[in-house]
């Protein structure tokens, strides 16, 4: 079993956008309407958007590869990029994604533990991340890895408001 990951680039546009597409379906669709879906991942995840967050010096993209093959990555935001005012000393998981086919290997902590690294790479002193109110298997995942929930916000699918849970984990 080996366990790679690797920094996005522009060359990794295309393959960014299948793998977005593939997990956020994998994740959500059967939760949510298709009309909602389609408008959410055609606003997210069209060609334009994620080559302007890739070009963004204060997001970062990393692929994780199992056994040589891609299984998921990870974004991660620092200053103006996070999603919240959360202030200088935070760094934002804006999106954490595992193919379906590689859940219970261990990948999503090795992500987690690659923001915390970035962190604190930045002088980061907090991580904070929004998840779906109804994602319970996500929310028991990261109060597992020592996040706590410290807030919410809404987050729009389509026209649809849904409620996301702001955890947060202070670093040492």
């Amino acid at each position: 079993m080996t366990i790679t990951i690797k920094k996005c680039t522009h060359e990794d546009l295309y393959q960014l956008q299948e793998l977005s597409y593939q997990t956020f379906n994998e994740t959500f669709k059967d939760q949510n309407t298709p009309e909602a879906m389609e408008a959410y991942i055609e606003k997210a995840y069209n060609l334009k958007q994620l080559d302007k967050e890739i070009a963004n010096i204060s997001s970062q993209f990393y692929f994780i590869f199992f056994n040589n093959e891609v299984a998921g990555y990870l974004k991660v935001n620092i200053n103006d990029a996070q999603s919240e005012e959360m202030g200088d000393e935070s760094l934002e998981v804006e999106r954490i994604y595992i193919k379906k086919q590689f859940h219970k290997h261990g990948l999503g902590k090795v992500l987690l533990n690659k923001a915390a690294e970035i962190a604190l790479e930045c002088s980061k002193k907090k991580i904070w991340l929004g998840v779906w109110e109804r994602n319970e298997n996500a929310i028991a995942f990261y109060t597992k890895m020592g996040y706590v929930q410290t807030g919410a916000h809404s987050f729009f699918m389509g026209e649809e408001e849904q409620t996301d849970f702001i955890m947060t984990k202070t670093l040492q």
